[in-house]
């Protein structure tokens, strides 16, 4: 039986993409065969970066959807008469279609492809912020909140693991980390737009990345790695060579990825018993671990009241020119992340971001003790007040160095095919239940103790160095392939 026989034979029940890839480059290498020259297929190939750039859209309306609430919450709350326990209702709402997103998005990326996900996923965020730019009331603005929610949580696990399987070795780690730093030009857009747009006006600009999304999807190839898992090995192929190059020669790449898929084509089903395998439980442990903790020790900072915490230790007067401000640092350094993860590899970022945020919030907490025992008209309050601004600072630009990109990239480079719909979602929802947790508990811990909160958030942190240290592999200058195959 031939390769591709199994293959069909093991997955004849799934298999069409929701936009259908392939034929089109096929056509064009018929045509160029006819012309006696490659010239036509060499003007239609489409680098990985482009693609690459076309689905960051997606994590820029993540971002979007996550910093849309800062800006505007006095004007939104006035409008429609809010109380304060409705709008953090109204803020809370993503993170719960989010949940609900996060469950279903492996299982549409697997059956109908990662491009026909990501379009499923530009409706609901597109019907979202209308709902929320004609909102009279609550109703329509939960509503819209929840649809939005929905669609990110299923962005945040698609995108990521679009990128990996599309990427080269040598560059998957950068090009993996354009997915965060997306996701913080969105939060920073938002944030920075909300500075001269109502409320309304700002839902109604929210819509702008996926309408261009969604027309962008056809004019990139599927996935490769999806295409061989589901039998299309035209497709693939042709996928594969349009990404690489039509100069270029992938028949070792295409080997290993045969090679790959014909290792898990005889079942397609995954059981609970196989998750007993270390070459399934330990990537999936490590993957949940990892996004996990990207929550507990550093979002709670940045996406609970990281302006609380600037206007209440220095009293900046514009708290909206203080989360541009914040904005701007993640951005930054999360640029930086993206040049240094193929240089430096995955591992010692972590290890020195999670390090940097344990020091960095080891500092805040110290000063907020400290600011207990000293008169407020005193210099050293003004002191310690500087020197948490200084650790807050710290903190995030320790975060979106490495525990803000990088646990997205290594979740998308380590789990298996046979389990990567089933343990994707897993993650993905560990991650946003996580996120709303945070959210819920924060203020909480913030009223109980702010010394004592960022003293519990420093023991996350080193916890996180020992966590890196000892489970989570170099992935660096490998071949997903290569990943896989060192956790048999």
């Amino acid at each position: 039986m031939s390769f591709r026989d199994e293959v069909e034979d093991g997955r004849g029940d799934l298999r069409k993409p929701f936009l259908h890839t392939g034929s089109w480059y096929r056509m064009g290498s018929r045509q160029s065969s006819i012309m006696g020259s490659s010239q036509v297929i060499r003007d239609s190939s489409i680098s990985v970066l482009a693609c690459v750039l076309i689905v960051a859209l997606g994590p820029i309306q993540f971002g979007f959807t996550s910093g849309y609430s800062s800006p505007t919450q006095s004007a939104l709350s006035k409008d429609l008469d809010l109380t304060v326990s409705q709008f953090s209702l109204f803020g809370s709402l993503s993170n719960v279609g989010a949940m609900v997103g996060a469950i279903a998005s492996g299982q549409i990326s697997e059956y109908i492809g990662r491009k026909g996900s990501l379009m499923i996923s530009a409706i609901p965020n597109i019907i979202g912020w209308l709902a929320i730019s004609f909102a009279r009331d609550f109703s329509f603005l939960y509503m819209g909140r929840l649809l939005e929610g929905f669609g990110v949580g299923i962005i945040s696990y698609t995108v990521p693991v679009y990128i990996a399987e599309i990427a080269p070795q040598n560059l998957r780690g950068g090009l993996g980390s354009v997915n965060q730093l997306s996701v913080t030009i969105g939060i920073m857009l938002a944030y920075l737009l909300g500075l001269f747009c109502s409320w309304r006006v700002l839902a109604v600009l929210g819509i702008l990345p996926c309408l261009i999304l969604i027309p962008g999807l056809f004019f990139i190839p599927e996935s490769p790695r999806w295409l061989a898992k589901m039998g299309m090995m035209d497709d693939f192929e042709a996928s594969l060579q349009v990404l690489r190059g039509f100069d270029t020669d992938i028949t070792l790449e295409v080997n290993e990825i045969k090679r790959s898929v014909a290792s898990t084509s005889r079942r397609t089903a995954i059981r609970f018993a196989d998750l007993k395998l270390r070459r399934y439980w330990l990537p999936l442990m490590i993957g949940i671990g990892l996004l996990v903790l990207q929550q507990l020790a550093g979002l709670m900072v940045l996406y609970s009241t990281p302006l609380l915490y600037l206007n209440l230790l220095v009293g900046i007067s514009s708290s909206n020119a203080a989360t541009v401000g914040v904005g701007a640092i993640q951005v930054f350094a999360t640029a930086v992340s993206t040049w240094l993860v193929d240089r430096t590899g995955r591992r010692i970022l972590l290890i020195v971001s999670s390090s940097g945020m344990a020091l960095s919030l080891l500092v805040v907490a110290i000063a907020f003790f400290l600011k207990g025992f000293v008169a407020e008209d005193s210099s050293l309050y003004g002191i310690f007040g500087i020197l948490s601004v200084v650790g807050v600072v710290c903190m995030i630009v320790s975060f979106s160095l490495g525990m803000g990109p990088i646990p997205w990239l290594i979740m998308s480079e380590i789990l298996p095919p046979k389990i990567k719909g089933l343990a994707g979602s897993v993650a993905t929802l560990a991650n946003w239940f996580s996120s709303w947790l945070i959210t819920m508990t924060a203020p909480l811990l913030l009223a109980w103790s702010s010394g004592g909160t960022f003293s519990l958030y420093t023991v996350v942190c080193v916890f996180t160095v020992a966590f890196v240290a000892i489970w989570v592999p170099e992935t660096k200058g490998k071949t997903l392939e290569e990943i896989q195959h060192s956790f048999r």
